[in-house]
């Protein structure tokens, strides 16, 4: 079976991220925002599959951010919605997204195992060592205080899977976290799974570059990005690994800029969230390292309108110009949102992707189908 084509050089990745969540990644009162229904991720995934969009991400998250819309409190659980969706699509990869504390190693193993037939080889997992208190205060677990300890955990975690994905005969684990006996992973995976961490802090960062294939990080001032992607693709390439690196952005994409820059205040200004959008910066303030905190306080707007991700906002000419200047930087990728993703996806498919596969960062859809 070839590779995982996550992994094919030359493409800057496109992926679309958080449909799975209630109001996707914008903060927003508008009655527009994103309905995060299985009908509507389905008729999305089947819309980014036939576009030639390289995989989907979700989000796990257990409870809502409060707010008048309660931002982000419905969310479809992301092992099953990975496997519906990839069981109705042909070529788009879907992740899905795993707390390490919630969810037994080898419960995970086996159910990406699983999905990897479903699939034909297009699962990746994406693996969150754990942050946000109210979630684990939810589903009665205790945070532990320090980074090291929640990536100490989730290095076990993700060495047994990886145990169970390789090894052909039973076998005992006696770690630190996990005792195991007379245990096998049947089925075994198809090919390599692609596996994602978004990390900050020195800790997560050291796990990701260890175990994961993509490092997820915001790219919020691009000339600080470079140096950044430099030196966590040096960090990998010290202990013999090659690591890329994905960023988050949210696209107003209309055919003028005063449309798009006229829309961006209505829905991420005019009609934001601010209570919820308050909430969600006191607890990356609190407990995450998922963006660097001499920033977060100015970015305030930007996660109101997309999570805090790059904004890509105007005609498709200056979108495209966006995405090129993040490969420029140096980044791999980057997965996309919109207010409304089925909506305003087909004008960013007919309007930017063109640009892109002009300037040779993406390849054209009916090329590869040829090839193929």
């Amino acid at each position: 079976m070839t590779e995982n084509s996550m992994f094919a050089e030359g493409q800057f990745v496109l992926g679309t991220f958080a449909s799975n969540c209630s109001g996707g990644m914008s903060v927003t009162k508008v009655p527009e925002r994103w309905v995060n229904s299985w009908d509507n991720n389905l008729k999305l995934g089947r819309l980014l599959d036939d576009a030639g969009i390289d995989f989907m991400l979700p989000i796990a998250r257990w409870i809502g951010y409060g707010g008048e819309t309660n931002f982000h409190g419905g969310v479809l659980e992301t092992m099953t919605w990975a496997a519906g969706l990839l069981a109705s699509t042909k070529n788009i990869n879907v992740f899905a997204t795993i707390h390490t504390a919630a969810n037994h190693p080898a419960v995970v193993a086996k159910q990406i195992a699983t999905i990897d037939q479903i699939s034909h080889g297009r699962i990746g997992l994406n693996i969150v060592a754990g942050w946000n208190q109210p979630e684990y205060e939810a589903l009665g677990l205790s945070l532990p205080a320090g980074h090291e300890d929640r990536y100490g955990y989730a290095q076990e975690w993700f060495d047994v899977i990886k145990a169970l994905w390789s090894k052909t005969e039973a076998f005992d684990w006696d770690g630190a976290h996990f005792k195991l006996k007379n245990i096998l992973g049947d089925p075994r995976p198809s090919r390599k799974i692609p596996i994602l961490n978004a990390a900050g802090s020195g800790e997560g960062r050291a796990f990701a570059v260890r175990n994961a294939d993509f490092l997820f990080t915001p790219a919020i001032d691009l000339s600080r990005s470079g140096e950044e992607i430099a030196a966590l693709k040096q960090q990998a390439a010290d202990v013999g690994r090659k690591v890329g690196v994905l960023t988050f952005s949210h696209v107003v994409c209309r055919p003028t800029e005063k449309e798009a820059k006229d829309y961006l205040q209505h829905f991420g200004q005019d009609n934001a969230d601010w209570d919820a959008v308050d909430n969600l910066v006191r607890l990356q303030f609190a407990h995450a390292h998922s963006f660097p905190h001499d920033l977060l306080a100015l970015i305030r707007d930007r996660m109101a309108a997309g999570h805090g991700g790059f904004p890509l906002v105007g005609t498709p000419e200056q979108v495209a110009e966006g995405l090129i200047a993040l490969h420029k930087a140096g980044f791999n990728g980057t997965t996309l949102s919109f207010v409304d993703y089925a909506e305003e996806f087909p004008y960013f498919r007919d309007n930017v992707l063109p640009i892109l596969e002009a300037a040779g960062i993406r390849r054209s859809v009916t090329l590869e189908a040829a090839a193929a």
